[in-house]
């Protein structure tokens, strides 16, 4: 009994010393006083029925938020794209993208060099144009796969948002007067 004593005496004294409440806390990441004194323990020692709250100064929320709504953006976009593109530029489209690039080819010297893509950036130039069809369908199906991967999971990158912006604007530069909103 002695011992148990002894036992509870240090412990105390380690407690207050740990916990001295003459001297403020410092204030960790997951670290709030509450009202009772207590201290919340990190996420990976709490129990599940404590929900972490939000702390300031983080922006995931932000961050999921404005991906979600950008990636919604380049979906509708591709969805259009991918059920217009053939009537609207298509090879037998009202204005065929093909019979585009090479006028805009034949204006810049006959060659696909800087100036052409200059004038006209799109990843069309680098594609084989004997089905622009299919390269169009091609384009919008993986715009849309990577739009969808981002609207569900809300996690991107600089590489795939880089990716759906060349793909977007692949189709918008040589949409002329469908994809010319607002020239």
């Amino acid at each position: 009994a002695a011992s148990l004593s002894n036992m509870q005496k240090e412990e105390t004294s380690l407690r207050k010393r740990r916990f001295d409440s003459s001297k403020p806390e410092p204030e960790h990441a997951f670290t709030r006083k509450r009202t009772g004194g207590e201290r919340e323990q990190p996420p990976e020692e709490k129990s599940e029925a404590e929900p972490l709250l939000l702390q300031p100064g983080t922006f995931w929320l932000t961050r999921i938020v404005l991906l979600r709504c950008i990636a919604f953006i380049y979906f509708v976009a591709f969805i259009v794209a991918l059920n217009q593109n053939k009537q609207l530029i298509g090879e037998r489209g009202l204005m065929p993208c093909k019979q585009y690039l090479r006028e805009v080819k034949r204006y810049v010297g006959g060659k696909i060099n800087m100036d052409a893509l200059s004038y006209a950036p799109t990843v069309l130039w680098f594609l084989d144009w004997s089905d622009m069809d299919t390269n169009l369908d091609n384009i919008a199906l993986i715009g849309l796969g990577l739009s969808t991967f981002v609207l569900l999971t809300g996690i991107a990158n600089m590489i795939v948002m880089a990716l759906l912006w060349i793909l977007y604007h692949s189709l918008v530069n040589v949409g002329q007067l469908w994809y010319s909103f607002g020239k």
